[in-house]
């Protein structure tokens, strides 16, 4: 992706980006279809081609910044294919106090095979940096927009296994 961005246009951050793609061997599991855990590290090269368009990549420089991924979701509809073409569509669904969503869908011939979702932060060596002032550098309003449900519920559904996983090791 950054030998790519010089010949990518910027976009706005609350744009979608397309990046194309093709399945190749090494994307397949033993059904010979692309593996579920494939979809992920797929979802990373659009997430890295939107941060580096929509300017986020500046933003994080500013703040001595990292990304972080806290969770991922995934939803498989239809299959890919050795060699089929595809595309990764990704856009920025909102943010709350602390995490930011994405979304990642995988398409071909405009039909959506599978959606990727992930809640992520950028870490500072002072702490995360928060969601709206990340938006603010971006040009946007420091209040998210608003955000589905289904979104919500499985933001809270994260918390809430945190806080399980956190009452287990005390």
């Amino acid at each position: 992706m950054l030998l790519r961005r010089p010949w990518r246009k910027p976009v706005e951050p609350m744009a979608t980006t397309v990046v194309r793609m093709r399945v190749w061997p090494l994307d397949l599991d033993l059904n010979r279809h692309v593996t579920n855990g494939r979809y992920f590290t797929l979802a990373d090269i659009g997430r890295m081609d939107y941060v580096l368009r929509s300017g986020a990549f500046r933003v994080a420089l500013k703040h001595k910044a990292v990304p972080i991924v806290g969770d991922t979701w995934g939803k498989f509809r239809r299959e890919l294919r050795l060699f089929e073409r595809f595309e990764i569509h990704t856009r920025m669904l909102g943010w709350d106090h602390k995490w930011s969503f994405m979304e990642h869908r995988f398409v071909k011939d405009g039909r959506v095979l599978g959606v990727v979702v992930m809640r992520g932060l950028f870490r500072s060596p002072k702490g995360g940096v928060a969601p709206g002032e990340f938006a603010r550098h971006l040009g946007l309003e420091e209040a998210s927009v608003e955000m589905p449900g289904w979104l919500t519920g499985w933001s809270q559904s994260c918390d809430e296994m945190s806080a399980a996983l956190r009452a287990e090791e005390r």
